[in-house]
C-alpha cells in the first residue's frame, strides 16, 4: 500500500494556513519535533525526494554530476554533523615513514614518485576504526581504515583506503544512511563502537548490496591482531595514466611483510576492557623499539579495452577483482620508522582526501568514489576550522605552491604583492598555470555521453555472488568463526524481523552459512529467494586463496611478544636460554611475576621482572612460556590470576611451551600437554624445545584448540 504524502511540520511560532486534522497534529508537536510517520521523504527545503538511492549522472556508468543538489545537501549535512572530532575514522593511530618503489613505473603512470628506486618519498599513514568515536576501544569488530599521505614533488597524494577491499554502498548518496545505521542508536546513544545492534541489521537487510561487505566485518578481518599485520585496499577504481595519455583502470593493495594475523572474538573482546588502546599501543612500540613496520604496495591494472570483461563491473566498490584473474603487482615498500611527536598536531589533525592526486593518477566514474571526491574537502572544513586546513604543518605539500586563494579562518601564508587573480599584468602573470606537458594536471579525457537520470547500471545488479566467493575461500576455522560472529550479532537484535530477513540474505550467500546461523537464532533455515540472474551459483565452488587469511602468510615470529610466567625459585638458566633463542627470531619476550623488583631463583640468581601477571594479561600477548623451577611452579599453580593466564592462551590457540616440571600448572589451568602447539621441555633435546617452541608460534594460532561455541551447525 503506498505510504500517504503529508507536508512536514511548520516551523514553529508560524500560523498554519489551514485546520485540517493533518495540520492539526503538525501544530501540536512540540519543541520542534518531527514527527517521520506517513511523511514523504523531503530535501531540507521542503522538495520531495524522488529517489532516494542513486546520485545524479550521467549515464548509468557515467561520471557524478556537480548539479546534484540533493546528494550535495545530504552528504554536506552528514559532513557537518560532529565537531571537532572525525564523523568516522575518529579513533586512529599513525605514523611517519617513506615510501620507495621498485622499479620505473612510466608505462603506466608518470607519476614522478614511482619512477625512480633510489628516492624515498615521506609518508603519514594513519590507521583507524570507522564506527567508534575517539574514546572507543582499538579492537572491536570493525572495518579499519588505511590512509597513506606521500609528500611528492608533485604535491600530496593521499591513498585513501581500508582494511576491507570493498564496501557496503555502491553509491555514496547513501553513505550517510549506512553511517547513521551503525553508530550508536540515537534516542539513547548506544552501542558505542558495535554493529550488534537493530538499527545496523536493520539496515544491511533491507540492503542487499551491503551483504560481501558484512561477510568481510564478520570475518577475521574485522578483528586485526595489529594493524602492522593487516592488508590495505584502495577499495575505489582509480586510473594510472601514462605520459602517451594511455589509461589503465588500478586496484590498489597493501600487503603486510609480517603477514595477515587476526585475534579471536573472545580475545578481542578480553582486550577492550584490559588494554582499549592495544592496537595503538602496539604500533607505538614496535616503532620505539626499531621493528618498522613494512607494508608492499601492489596494483592490479586493467587495460582500458579490459573494462568489461569480468562478470562483475570493476566501478561497483561491492565488488573486487579476484587475484587468479589479475594478478597483484608489487611496485615498492612503504616503511613506517618514526612515531608523531604530538598527536593532536599531527595524528588528528591530519586530513585526507582521494581527490589529493598528482600527475598520471586519476579517477574513474565509480558512483561511490565520485561522491567521496566532494565530501572529504566539506567534511574538513568544519572539523578543521575552516579553508586553510591545508597548512596545518601535517598536511602542507614539500613543494613549492603558490595561488591565488586568500585569506580565510586560521590563514598563515603570508602573500606579498597586489595582485590575488588570474590572469593579471601587474605581477607579470604569476602565478602561471603549467601545461600538461610540462608538469601541470589534465584530467584523463574520457569519451562519454549519457541522459541525465537516478539510476544504477544493471552491472551493479549482483550482489551474492561474491560474497559466496568469499564464504568459498576461507579455511573450516575461518568459516566457523563468521558463523559465530553472525550468530552473536544477530542475538542481539531485538527485532525478529530484522532476523528473519538477514537470514534471507545469508541463504543467498551459502546454505550452510544461513542454516548455522538460524540454528543459533531458534529459526528454520531460510530459502534462497535470489532469482536466477543474480544467482550465488554465478560463484559455484570457485574460491580465491588470497582472500584467506591463513594463506602465504610468512614463518617468522619477529615482533611476537611472549609472556615469560616465573616465580621465586624459578630455573633462572632455562629462562634465559629460551628468551634468547626467541629473541634471536625477532620476538620480544618479557618476565611475568607475581611482584615486580627481581625474582630469587635457584641458586639465588636473581631474574629481574618486568610486569606482574594482573597488569599484563594473557590477551596482550601471543604466547606463553612457563618457567621451570620447583618453587616457582608450585606458586604459580596456587594462584588464580596464573592458571586463569594459561586458560586463557590455551583456549585461544595460542603457542605453550614449559618446563618439564610444569606438569602441576598445566593440569590446573586445563591444559592437554599432547594438544596442538603445547611443547613441554625434557620429551625431547634441549635445542628441539626451543626450535619447537619457536615453530608453533609461528602459527599464529592451533585452531582445533579454539572451541566451537556456540556450535556452527545444528
Amino acid at each position: 500500500m503506498a505510504r500517504k504524502n503529508q507536508p512536514n511540520p511548520k516551523p514553529r511560532n508560524v500560523k498554519l494556513a489551514n485546520s485540517t486534522n493533518e495540520t492539526k497534529k503538525i501544530a501540536s508537536l512540540a519543541d520542534d519535533r518531527v514527527d517521520a510517520a506517513n511523511q514523504s521523504l523531503r530535501t531540507n527545503q521542503g522538495l520531495r525526494v524522488g529517489d532516494d538511492q542513486n546520485s545524479l549522472r550521467a549515464g548509468s556508468r557515467g561520471p557524478g554530476l556537480l548539479e546534484d543538489f540533493i546528494l550535495r545537501e545530504k552528504i554536506t549535512h552528514f559532513d557537518h554533523e560532529r565537531i571537532p572530532e572525525r564523523v568516522v575514522h575518529a579513533r586512529g593511530a599513525a605514523a611517519h615513514g617513506y615510501f620507495q618503489v621498485y622499479k620505473p613505473m612510466a608505462k603506466y603512470t608518470k607519476a614522478h614518485f614511482l619512477q625512480n628506486p633510489a628516492a624515498r618519498t615521506p609518508v603519514f599513514a594513519r590507521f583507524s576504526t570507522v564506527a567508534g568515536s575517539r574514546g572507543s576501544a582499538d579492537t572491536v569488530r570493525d572495518a579499519r581504515g588505511f590512509a597513506v599521505k606521500f609528500f611528492t614533488e608533485e604535491g600530496n597524494y593521499d591513498l585513501v583506503g581500508n582494511n576491507i577491499p570493498v564496501f557496503f554502498i555502491q553509491d555514496a548518496i547513501k553513505f550517510p544512511d549506512f553511517v547513521h545505521a551503525v553508530k550508536p542508536e540515537p534516542h539513547n546513544e548506544m552501542p558505542q563502537a558495535a554493529s550488534a545492534h537493530d538499527t545496523f541489521w536493520d539496515f544491511v537487510s533491507l540492503v542487499p548490496e551491503t551483504t560481501h561487505m558484512v561477510m568481510w566485518v564478520m570475518s577475521d578481518r574485522g578483528i586485526p591482531r595489529s594493524v602492522r599485520m593487516m592488508e590495505g585496499f584502495g577499495v575505489n577504481t582509480f586510473r594510472l595514466v601514462n605520459a602517451k595519455g594511455v589509461s589503465h583502470f588500478v586496484k590498489f593493495h597493501w600487503k603486510p611483510l609480517l603477514g595477515k594475523h587476526s585475534l579471536v572474538w573472545d580475545e578481542a573482546q578480553k582486550i577492550g576492557g584490559k588494554d582499549p588502546d592495544f592496537n595503538r599501543r602496539d604500533l607505538w612500540e614496535a616503532i620505539d623499539s626499531g621493528a618498522y613496520p613494512e607494508f608492499e604496495l601492489g596494483v592490479q591494472l586493467v587495460a582500458e579495452g579490459d573494462e568489461r570483461k569480468f562478470d562483475f563491473d570493476i566501478l561497483d566498490a561491492t565488488k573486487l577483482i579476484p587475484e587468479e584473474l589479475v594478478p597483484v603487482q608489487l611496485i615498492g615498500k612503504m616503511v613506517l620508522n618514526r612515531n608523531p611527536d604530538n598527536f593532536f598536531a599531527e595524528t588528528e589533525q591530519v586530513a585526507f582526501h582521494p581527490g589529493h592526486v598528482v600527475p598520471g593518477i586519476d579517477f574513474s566514474n565509480d558512483p561511490l568514489l565520485q561522491g567521496r571526491l566532494f565530501s572529504y574537502t566539506d567534511t574538513q572544513l568544519t572539523r578543521l576550522g575552516g579553508p586553510n586546513f591545508h597548512e596545518i604543518p601535517i598536511n602542507r605539500a614539500i613543494c613549492p605552491f603558490a595561488n591565488n586563494q586568500r585569506d580565510g579562518m586560521h590563514r598563515h601564508i603570508i602573500n606579498p604583492g597586489r595582485t590575488s587573480y588570474e590572469p593579471n599584468s601587474l605581477e607579470a602573470g604569476w602565478p602561471k598555470e603549467t601545461h600538461p606537458e610540462d608538469g601541470g594536471f589534465a584530467s584523463y579525457p574520457e569519451p562519454m555521453s549519457g541522459q541525465k537520470i537516478r539510476t544504477r547500471s544493471e552491472t551493479f545488479g549482483d550482489h551474492f555472488s561474491q560474497a559466496t566467493l568469499f564464504w568459498n575461500s576461507q579455511s573450516q576455522p575461518e568459516k566457523e568463526h563468521i558463523v559465530s560472529a553472525f550468530q552473536f550479532e544477530l542475538a542481539k537484535v531485538e527485532t525478529p524481523a530484522i532476523r528473519v530477513r538477514m537470514l534471507g540474505n545469508l541463504a543467498n550467500v551459502h546454505r550452510d552459512l544461513a542454516t548455522a546461523v538460524a540454528f543459533a537464532l531458534g529459526l528454520p533455515a531460510p530459502a534462497t529467494t535470489e532469482n536466477k540472474k543474480n544467482a550465488t551459483a554465478k560463484a559455484g565452488g570457485k574460491a580465491s586463496a588470497a582472500l584467506s587469511l591463513l594463506s602465504s602468510n610468512p614463518v617468522t615470529i619477529a615482533t611476537r611478544k611472549v609472556a615469560m610466567l616465573a616465580a621465586d625459585g624459578v630455573d633462572v638458566a632455562l629462562v634465559q636460554k629460551t628468551k634468547k633463542a626467541l629473541q634471536a627470531e625477532g620476538a620480544e619476550a618479557k618476565i611475568l611475576a607475581p611482584h615486580l623488583g627481581s625474582l630469587t631463583g635457584e641458586a639465588n640468581k636473581a631474574l629481574p621482572v618486568d610486569f606482574t601477571i594482573v597488569t599484563m594479561p594473557s590477551v596482550v600477548f601471543d604466547a606463553v612460556f612457563v618457567a621451570g623451577g620447583r618453587r616457582s611452579i608450585a606458586t604459580l599453580a596456587a594462584s588464580g590470576d596464573a592458571i586463569e593466564f594459561l586458560r586463557d592462551a590455551y583456549k585461544h590457540g595460542k603457542a605453550i611451551a614449559c618446563a618439564a616440571d610444569g606438569a602441576e600448572l598445566l593440569k590446573a589451568a586445563g591444559v592437554d600437554p599432547s594438544a596442538p602447539g603445547v611443547v613441554i621441555a625434557g620429551k625431547t633435546p634441549a635445542t628441539a624445545f626451543e626450535r619447537d617452541f619457536i615453530s608453533a608460534i609461528a602459527q599464529h594460532r592451533h585452531w582445533t584448540r579454539i572451541a566451537k561455541n556456540p556450535p556452527m551447525v545444528p
